[in-house]
């Protein structure tokens, strides 16, 4: 079990296309599911205009 300590699970991810406000979503979602374990990305995808949202296990 030691193994995973430190390290982040990806569990999901999704693209859609960009909103300017997501990161406040993002923000909002990690401060409020923190206890939960999961943590929240959001990376913008350049070439394909598309924002992606990760959802990792801590």
């Amino acid at each position: 079990m030691k193994e995973k300590e430190g390290k982040l699970e990806l569990i999901a991810t999704k693209s859609f296309t960009p909103y300017p406000e997501m990161y406040k979503v993002i923000d909002f979602l990690n401060k409020n599911l923190k206890h939960k374990k999961l943590m929240f990305g959001l990376t913008k995808d350049a070439e394909k205009d598309k924002m992606i949202i990760s959802i990792y296990e801590i």
